[in-house]
């Protein structure tokens, strides 16, 4: 059992989902106004290879006509001389390959390598260059250098608040799922497995909970009647009705004003009724390793993420929040409004919205506020020092009387569990809670319950009184306030989320090879050799704390590509029996996801009183992203991000793959040692084993990182510029920087061992340059205002711009390279 809070907590990249999902997390920033032009898939490059073989006569007619002409083309603009303002084309390239006998131009260099993979991972990286590359110093500014002609190539689309190289590979990865859903099964396109029952039962599982999502016409018509039923479930665990009324009584633990004082059988079953759905109101009950004892699994009980809006700044702004009171009090006024007079639910609640709705919607717009005020700070929520707190539940009920934590731990674990202690992130937090509750009457904290739900399931409900909210949460990003994402992609998101091993295989079948799996594992243990090398020189750790390092790297374990256990995705029998709990109809869209949530939180509860399951995956196969797991100490690798353009093929130039996947390895493998990772010894145990001098020259070397990326600032829309928050996002600028020179000093060695060539319309580069210019053209992006705001506020990732520019400054192989005036790095960790 691996916990999100356990694994890196922020993995390479800001997750994956539509934020604006409340049960689902950020996009890896998305794009656009105009949907940009795609191109078929690229994995591995081998089906461009593919094709060009297949088709090697219709090439051969177009090359004989065109030859001539490119040839010079190509010949004048660079292949000996960059030109200003490159214009290669995979083909243009191609033409200096003699597709008849297979051998090079005799006036290209052996040096240059022109399979068809190795052009077009040239053209890819000449495409996002800036075309005015030769008038702009790489020194200066490396990413507008790499990146401008990404930039320049790729407009967000009017759904998206930001975009960057691993939303193509993303959507890459979609193309490829999408194809497989919409097609029917076949046993011939999937070979890795002899057809059996049980692979096409799981297929049609998955394709079945995919098209009822994509069937928009049925969830049009179905409406906000689910969620209605749900609203009525909140409504019967918590009722609420005014004290002057005739059937309302006023129990023990409420005083005159129907304020909640003490424990509130209401308030437990409600909230563990919303737990169960996959909610986190008030409260988020988790499932964990135990930081201090990570082969036992405890709960854990932590602050939600997202009291409403985003983060706690949100709530200072008083016109956005007068906009968001004013979203609250349509939707609620017009869902409620929907329902049948004599079967409308939470009644009580419907006649305040028609008599009190500024009033009403007030008190839970203060409520939240109150609620976000409490939060700990973002960085905060990265310390293992402090949100470390192990309490019994008379601890908790001390803090919190008015919940009955027993009874949810009771109802949601296995009957044979019994907690003797639960980790808990903020007791001020809880203390808080309670005196916020002591002062919000039931009718508001019904209301409060009711929004959130709203709120969770909006975008599993068609229905127009949910447009304001869909409108006010694209404009928090600054995207339109109208647009949607394309239904395809939403349904491949739900699937991922609800589905995500049955997906990961078919994912691998058609993208994945066990070649791919071996040089990503290699490069990774290079990584750890190098890791390593840096660990003996790093003479301001104590020579005990090294040798304890040391052991940590060899005892990492590296996880690549996809998992073969809990559960093995190449077996289909163990995939169908994994979901066998989850229920999926060809005409209930939201029953669907409800059944999907409730599965996916008893499973997790199902993990208390076992031994943690060190083979779980916390990322399904197709991500784009990577993670470290302190607690287990390992560093886990998507087949998702194992593809172009961070993953090549081996026969290609290896410094390519150095420079974007190995800096990705680097990156995790740093965070065993960066501001969290350090807390964690070589077994995953949290512990103190620094000695104080170590700590001490720690943190002179972490200061360096703060003030070097507070200087970095994103517009704010309120005029001002808004610098990044160094604290927050400390851990991974030092993993940046960690990453890129254990990749580097690995390439080197691997060039060593096995030269590589060059690429097309690059040889005036060195090797050494185009392994940053590999680095950073992963890193390639653009954000909208409003979102770069929102990411600056949250998410412990700085800005893509500043993971070039500060990385680079980090770096003396890169001002080396480039021969940069300064050689010496802004800041360093490991030297």
């Amino acid at each position: 059992m691996i916990s999100q809070r356990d694994s890196e907590q922020a993995p390479l990249l800001a997750d994956t989902a539509p934020d604006d999902e409340a049960d689902s997390v950020e996009d890896v920033p998305q794009a656009n106004g105009k949907v940009p032009k795609r191109e078929k898939p690229r994995i591995w490059l081998r089906q461009s290879w593919d094709w060009l073989l297949n088709n090697l006569m219709t090439t051969a007619i177009i090359l004989l006509l065109l030859g001539g002409l490119i040839a010079l083309l190509v010949y004048f603009a660079g292949v000996f001389d960059l030109s200003p303002a490159p214009v290669f084309t995979e083909i243009g390239i191609l033409v200096a390959y003699n597709q008849d006998s297979g051998e090079s131009d005799p006036e290209i260099p052996d040096t240059v390598c022109l399979t068809p993979a190795c052009v077009i991972a040239a053209s890819k990286i000449l495409e996002n260059m800036s075309p005015r590359y030769l008038a702009i110093d790489p020194c200066h500014d490396f990413d507008q250098f790499v990146c401008d002609g990404w930039q320049e190539k790729h407009d967000l689309r009017a759904d998206q608040g930001g975009a960057f190289t691993g939303t193509i590979m993303a959507e890459d990865s979609q193309q490829i799922l999408r194809h497989v859903l919409e097609s029917p099964y076949s046993v011939d396109d999937y070979k890795i497995e002899i057809d059996s029952s049980p692979k096409r039962d799981i297929f049609e599982k998955l394709q079945t909970a995919y098209n009822a999502c994509m069937d928009e016409e049925v969830i049009k018509d179905v409406g906000s009647a689910p969620l209605l039923d749900v609203l009525r479930k909140v409504e019967e665990l918590f009722p609420a009705a005014r004290p002057n009324t005739a059937y309302f009584q006023i129990p023990k633990n409420m005083d005159q004003n129907g304020l909640l004082m003490r424990e509130d059988n209401r308030l437990s079953k409600t909230l563990t009724y919303l737990t169960s759905i996959g909610m986190d109101p008030l409260i988020s009950f988790d499932v964990t390793p135990d930081d201090k004892d990570p082969d036992v699994v405890v709960p854990f009980i932590a602050v939600p993420r997202r009291p409403g809006l985003p983060t706690k700044e949100y709530y200072k702004n008083s016109k956005l929040v007068a906009r968001y009171a004013k979203t609250i009090g349509q939707v609620l006024e017009a869902l409620l409004a929907e329902a049948e007079p004599d079967s409308r639910p939470l009644a009580g609640l419907w006649t305040q919205l028609s008599t009190q709705n500024a009033e009403l919607v007030q008190s839970i717009v203060l409520f939240e506020s109150k609620l976000a005020q409490a939060t700990p700070d973002e960085e905060d929520a990265q310390d293992v020092t402090k949100y470390y707190n192990p309490m019994d539940i008379d601890q908790i009920k001390g803090l919190l009387p008015q919940l009955s934590v027993q009874y949810l731990v009771s109802t949601l674990a296995p009957a044979h569990f019994k907690p003797e202690k639960l980790i808990v992130e903020s007791p001020s937090y809880l203390k808080t809670l309670s005196e916020v509750l002591r002062e919000t009457s039931a009718e508001g904290l019904q209301a409060y319950f009711v929004w959130k739900t709203v709120q969770a399931y909006a975008y599993r409900t068609e229905d127009d009184a949910l447009k304001p909210l869909k409108r006010f949460n694209n404009e928090l990003l600054g995207k339109d306030p109208n647009a949607s994402e394309e239904r395809w992609r939403t349904c491949i998101g739900f699937a991922d989320n609800g589905l995500g091993w049955i997906l990961s295989k078919f994912f691998v079948e058609k993208a994945f090879s066990e070649e791919a799996k071996q040089f990503g594992d290699q490069i990774v243990s290079d990584i750890k050799v190098q890791f390593i090398k840096k660990l003996r020189g790093a003479e301001w750790m104590s020579n005990d704390v090294r040798d304890l390092g040391i052991e940590k790297v060899h005892n990492i374990i590296q996880k690549i590509g996809y998992p073969t256990k809990s559960p093995d995705i190449r077996d289909s029998a163990a995939l169908e029996e994994y979901y066998a709990a989850v229920n999926i109809t060809s005409t209930a869209f939201f029953g669907n996801a409800l059944s999907i949530a409730k599965f996916t939180v008893e499973r997790e509860w199902s993990a208390l009183g076992k031994p943690t399951n060190r083979d779980e995956w916390e990322m399904t196969a197709d991500t784009v992203n990577a993670y470290y797991n302190p607690a287990g100490n390992e560093i886990v690798f998507p087949a998702g991000i194992m593809q172009a353009p961070v993953f090549y093929d081996p026969s290609i130039p290896q410094y390519l793959s150095y420079g974007a996947f190995g800096s990705v390895s680097g990156h995790e493998l740093s965070h065993a040692f960066d501001s969290m990772g350090r807390h964690y010894d070589e077994t995953g145990n949290f512990t103190d084993w620094w000695d104080d001098s170590t700590v001490e020259a720690f943190q002179d070397k972490a200061q360096c990182f703060v003030h070097q990326y507070h200087d970095f600032t994103v517009p704010n829309p309120n005029g001002e510029p808004l610098h990044v928050n160094g604290r927050l996002t400390l851990g991974e600028n030092i993993a940046d920087a960690g990453g890129v020179n254990a990749a580097f000093a690995a390439w080197k060695d691997a060039e060593a061992n096995e030269p590589g060539q060059l690429l097309p319309g690059l040889q005036t580069f060195t090797k050494d340059q185009v392994f940053f210019i590999s680095y950073a053209n992963w890193w390639c992006g653009k954000v909208r205002p409003e979102a770069a705001v929102d990411l600056v506020y949250r998410d412990p990732h700085a800005p893509t711009r500043a993971r070039i520019l500060g990385t680079m400054a980090n770096s003396p192989d890169f001002r080396e390279s480039f021969s940069c005036p300064v050689k010496e790095p802004t800041c360093t960790l490991f030297d």
